[in-house]
Protein backbone atom coordinates (compact mmCIF):
# COMPACT_ATOMS: atom_id res chain seq x y z
CA UNK A 1 0.00 0.00 0.00
CA UNK A 2 1.44 3.68 -1.29
CA UNK A 3 1.67 6.06 1.86
CA UNK A 4 3.44 9.51 2.85
CA UNK A 5 5.08 11.27 0.32
CA UNK A 6 4.87 8.62 -2.44
CA UNK A 7 0.89 8.23 -1.95
CA UNK A 8 0.69 12.68 -1.98
CA UNK A 9 3.18 12.58 -5.34
CA UNK A 10 0.49 10.06 -6.98
CA UNK A 11 -2.56 12.17 -5.78
CA UNK A 12 -0.92 14.99 -7.23
CA UNK A 13 0.18 13.44 -10.84
CA UNK A 14 -3.67 11.96 -11.01
CA UNK A 15 -5.05 15.55 -10.08
CA UNK A 16 -3.40 16.90 -12.87
CA UNK A 17 -4.13 14.21 -14.84
CA UNK A 18 -7.73 15.01 -14.21
CA UNK A 19 -7.40 18.56 -15.57
CA UNK A 20 -7.18 19.90 -11.82
CA UNK A 21 -3.72 21.61 -11.56
CA UNK A 22 -4.80 24.50 -8.45
CA UNK A 23 -5.93 21.27 -6.96
CA UNK A 24 -3.09 19.84 -7.40
CA UNK A 25 -0.51 22.46 -6.47
CA UNK A 26 -2.68 23.13 -3.35
CA UNK A 27 -2.62 19.92 -2.60
CA UNK A 28 1.45 20.05 -2.77
CA UNK A 29 1.70 23.07 -0.89
CA UNK A 30 -0.30 21.58 2.02
CA UNK A 31 1.15 18.62 2.87
CA UNK A 32 4.53 20.32 3.08
CA UNK A 33 2.90 22.64 5.57
CA UNK A 34 3.08 22.51 9.18
CA UNK A 35 -0.47 22.75 9.80
CA UNK A 36 -1.39 19.75 7.51
CA UNK A 37 -1.62 16.91 10.59
CA UNK A 38 -3.66 19.60 12.15
CA UNK A 39 -6.16 19.93 10.16
CA UNK A 40 -9.63 18.30 9.89
CA UNK A 41 -11.31 16.49 6.86
CA UNK A 42 -13.70 19.12 5.82
CA UNK A 43 -11.23 22.08 6.14
CA UNK A 44 -8.35 19.70 3.91
CA UNK A 45 -11.35 19.30 1.45
CA UNK A 46 -12.42 22.80 1.17
CA UNK A 47 -8.81 24.20 0.81
CA UNK A 48 -8.50 21.62 -2.32
CA UNK A 49 -11.66 23.22 -3.78
CA UNK A 50 -11.89 26.32 -3.33
CA UNK A 51 -8.83 27.68 -5.63
CA UNK A 52 -9.87 25.17 -8.54
CA UNK A 53 -13.31 26.41 -8.32
CA UNK A 54 -12.41 30.33 -8.44
CA UNK A 55 -10.60 29.17 -11.02
CA UNK A 56 -13.42 27.83 -13.18
CA UNK A 57 -16.01 30.38 -12.10
CA UNK A 58 -13.35 32.83 -13.18
CA UNK A 59 -13.03 31.32 -16.71
CA UNK A 60 -16.43 30.73 -16.92
CA UNK A 61 -17.47 34.73 -16.18
CA UNK A 62 -14.74 35.57 -18.87
CA UNK A 63 -16.23 33.32 -21.80
CA UNK A 64 -19.43 35.03 -20.45
CA UNK A 65 -17.97 38.41 -20.76
CA UNK A 66 -16.54 37.84 -24.30
CA UNK A 67 -19.20 36.34 -25.77
CA UNK A 68 -21.64 39.14 -24.33
CA UNK A 69 -19.43 41.61 -26.45
CA UNK A 70 -18.62 43.49 -22.80
CA UNK A 71 -14.82 41.85 -22.15
CA UNK A 72 -12.98 44.61 -20.74
CA UNK A 73 -15.16 46.96 -19.77
CA UNK A 74 -14.64 48.68 -17.04
CA UNK A 75 -18.28 49.76 -15.73
CA UNK A 76 -19.43 49.16 -12.39
CA UNK A 77 -22.99 49.11 -11.11
CA UNK A 78 -21.99 50.97 -7.68
CA UNK A 79 -21.10 53.45 -9.71
CA UNK A 80 -24.88 53.93 -10.75
CA UNK A 81 -26.12 56.32 -7.86
CA UNK A 82 -27.48 60.06 -7.46
CA UNK A 83 -24.62 62.47 -7.33
CA UNK A 84 -23.72 65.66 -8.47
CA UNK A 85 -24.24 65.05 -11.88
CA UNK A 86 -26.95 63.29 -12.22
CA UNK A 87 -30.03 61.59 -10.81
CA UNK A 88 -31.65 58.36 -11.71
CA UNK A 89 -35.98 58.12 -11.49
CA UNK A 90 -37.90 56.67 -9.81
CA UNK A 91 -35.47 57.10 -6.57
CA UNK A 92 -33.78 54.32 -5.91
CA UNK A 93 -34.42 52.25 -8.85
CA UNK A 94 -30.40 51.35 -9.10
CA UNK A 95 -30.86 49.62 -5.92
CA UNK A 96 -34.15 47.88 -7.15
CA UNK A 97 -32.37 46.37 -10.40
CA UNK A 98 -28.89 45.28 -8.83
CA UNK A 99 -30.87 42.72 -7.31
CA UNK A 100 -30.57 40.98 -11.11
CA UNK A 101 -34.29 39.68 -10.37
CA UNK A 102 -35.56 41.34 -13.13
CA UNK A 103 -33.68 39.09 -15.69
CA UNK A 104 -34.66 36.02 -13.08
CA UNK A 105 -38.39 37.58 -13.53
CA UNK A 106 -38.21 38.39 -17.36
CA UNK A 107 -38.72 41.71 -16.83
CA UNK A 108 -37.57 44.55 -19.23
CA UNK A 109 -36.02 48.00 -18.85
CA UNK A 110 -35.93 50.79 -21.06
CA UNK A 111 -32.79 53.82 -20.31
CA UNK A 112 -33.44 56.57 -21.30
CA UNK A 113 -31.36 60.46 -21.09
CA UNK A 114 -29.71 62.97 -22.80
CA UNK A 115 -26.03 62.44 -24.75
CA UNK A 116 -23.51 61.16 -22.18
CA UNK A 117 -26.06 61.50 -19.37
CA UNK A 118 -24.71 56.94 -18.57
CA UNK A 119 -27.26 55.34 -20.30
CA UNK A 120 -24.64 52.82 -21.90
CA UNK A 121 -23.13 52.98 -18.53
CA UNK A 122 -25.90 52.01 -16.39
CA UNK A 123 -26.76 49.07 -18.93
CA UNK A 124 -23.11 48.03 -19.78
CA UNK A 125 -22.38 47.88 -16.16
CA UNK A 126 -25.74 45.73 -15.36
CA UNK A 127 -24.97 43.28 -18.47
CA UNK A 128 -21.13 43.10 -16.58
CA UNK A 129 -23.01 41.95 -13.14
CA UNK A 130 -25.35 39.78 -15.04
CA UNK A 131 -22.58 37.41 -16.43
CA UNK A 132 -22.04 36.12 -13.13
CA UNK A 133 -25.14 34.20 -13.57
CA UNK A 134 -26.47 34.73 -16.86
CA UNK A 135 -25.79 34.96 -20.89
CA UNK A 136 -25.79 38.33 -22.46
CA UNK A 137 -25.17 40.09 -25.45
CA UNK A 138 -24.65 43.82 -25.61
CA UNK A 139 -25.31 45.17 -29.33
CA UNK A 140 -25.50 48.91 -30.55
CA UNK A 141 -28.98 48.62 -31.88
CA UNK A 142 -28.81 50.25 -35.79
CA UNK A 143 -25.72 47.68 -36.35
CA UNK A 144 -27.69 44.89 -34.95
CA UNK A 145 -30.70 45.49 -37.16
CA UNK A 146 -28.19 46.06 -40.20
CA UNK A 147 -26.44 42.73 -39.53
CA UNK A 148 -29.67 40.77 -39.52
CA UNK A 149 -31.71 41.73 -42.40
CA UNK A 150 -28.27 41.09 -44.39
CA UNK A 151 -28.17 37.82 -42.80
CA UNK A 152 -31.58 37.00 -43.13
CA UNK A 153 -31.15 38.18 -46.94
CA UNK A 154 -27.90 36.06 -47.75
CA UNK A 155 -27.92 32.93 -45.70
CA UNK A 156 -31.86 32.63 -43.91
CA UNK A 157 -30.68 29.49 -41.91
CA UNK A 158 -27.39 31.11 -40.38
CA UNK A 159 -30.23 34.30 -39.92
CA UNK A 160 -32.48 31.43 -37.95
CA UNK A 161 -29.52 30.09 -36.18
CA UNK A 162 -28.58 33.71 -35.20
CA UNK A 163 -32.29 35.11 -34.06
CA UNK A 164 -32.80 31.61 -31.97
CA UNK A 165 -29.49 32.42 -29.90
CA UNK A 166 -30.64 36.26 -29.62
CA UNK A 167 -34.10 34.68 -28.41
CA UNK A 168 -32.09 32.20 -25.44
CA UNK A 169 -29.48 35.21 -23.92
CA UNK A 170 -30.95 35.89 -20.51
CA UNK A 171 -30.37 39.49 -21.27
CA UNK A 172 -30.24 41.16 -24.54
CA UNK A 173 -28.73 45.31 -24.41
CA UNK A 174 -30.07 47.41 -27.36
CA UNK A 175 -28.03 50.71 -26.85
CA UNK A 176 -28.59 53.50 -28.64
CA UNK A 177 -31.91 52.82 -29.60
CA UNK A 178 -33.62 54.79 -32.42
CA UNK A 179 -30.78 56.99 -32.80
CA UNK A 180 -31.28 57.48 -36.37
CA UNK A 181 -34.45 56.84 -38.18
CA UNK A 182 -35.24 52.99 -38.63
CA UNK A 183 -35.97 53.68 -42.88
CA UNK A 184 -36.08 50.04 -43.82
CA UNK A 185 -39.39 47.90 -43.09
CA UNK A 186 -37.56 44.59 -43.22
CA UNK A 187 -35.34 46.29 -39.50
CA UNK A 188 -38.74 47.23 -38.06
CA UNK A 189 -40.02 43.62 -38.51
CA UNK A 190 -36.97 41.79 -37.23
CA UNK A 191 -37.26 44.69 -34.24
CA UNK A 192 -40.21 43.78 -33.59
CA UNK A 193 -40.04 39.94 -33.67
CA UNK A 194 -37.17 39.93 -31.82
CA UNK A 195 -38.92 41.79 -28.94
CA UNK A 196 -42.21 39.91 -29.17
CA UNK A 197 -40.60 36.76 -29.16
CA UNK A 198 -38.42 37.45 -26.11
CA UNK A 199 -41.45 38.92 -24.11
CA UNK A 200 -43.04 35.84 -25.13
CA UNK A 201 -40.42 33.38 -23.75
CA UNK A 202 -40.10 35.94 -20.38
CA UNK A 203 -36.51 37.05 -21.41
CA UNK A 204 -35.19 40.45 -20.48
CA UNK A 205 -34.20 42.98 -22.83
CA UNK A 206 -33.01 46.30 -22.46
CA UNK A 207 -32.97 49.27 -24.53
CA UNK A 208 -31.22 52.69 -23.96
CA UNK A 209 -32.74 55.28 -26.17
CA UNK A 210 -31.95 59.46 -26.05
CA UNK A 211 -35.76 59.96 -27.13
CA UNK A 212 -39.16 59.82 -25.67
CA UNK A 213 -40.99 57.02 -26.43
CA UNK A 214 -43.69 59.38 -27.60
CA UNK A 215 -41.17 60.31 -30.47
CA UNK A 216 -40.29 56.67 -31.67
CA UNK A 217 -43.04 56.43 -34.59
CA UNK A 218 -41.65 59.49 -35.85
CA UNK A 219 -38.49 56.98 -35.99
CA UNK A 220 -40.28 53.95 -37.55
CA UNK A 221 -41.61 54.91 -40.49
CA UNK A 222 -44.48 56.83 -39.03
CA UNK A 223 -46.08 53.32 -38.78
CA UNK A 224 -48.03 53.89 -35.76
CA UNK A 225 -49.21 49.98 -35.56
CA UNK A 226 -45.27 49.27 -35.55
CA UNK A 227 -44.63 52.25 -32.71
CA UNK A 228 -47.08 51.08 -30.39
CA UNK A 229 -46.25 47.27 -30.66
CA UNK A 230 -42.19 47.95 -30.26
CA UNK A 231 -42.87 50.49 -27.36
CA UNK A 232 -45.27 48.69 -25.53
CA UNK A 233 -42.89 45.66 -25.44
CA UNK A 234 -39.60 47.96 -24.57
CA UNK A 235 -41.63 50.05 -21.99
CA UNK A 236 -43.36 47.23 -20.40
CA UNK A 237 -41.70 47.28 -16.81
CA UNK A 238 -39.28 49.45 -15.76
CA UNK A 239 -38.14 52.79 -17.40
CA UNK A 240 -35.30 54.42 -15.88
CA UNK A 241 -35.02 58.23 -16.54
CA UNK A 242 -31.25 59.85 -16.20
CA UNK A 243 -31.24 63.41 -15.51
CA UNK A 244 -28.20 65.30 -15.88
CA UNK A 245 -27.42 67.91 -13.17
CA UNK A 246 -25.67 71.36 -14.23
CA UNK A 247 -23.01 72.63 -11.01
CA UNK A 248 -22.24 76.37 -10.69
Amino acid sequence: MVTGINLMNTLVDELNDLGLPNMAATLDTLYRSEKFLNMDHLTLISELIEPEYREKISKRINNRLKGSRLIGCPQELSKCIDSNNREYLPSGITDVISSMDFILNGLNICILGPSDSGKSYLAKALGIRACDNYKVEYHHCETFLEEMVALKLNDYHKYQRKAKKQLNLDLLILDDFLLHTITDEREVKVLFEILEKRSELSKSTIICSQREPKSWASMIMNDEVSFNAIMKRATRHYTIVINTKTTD
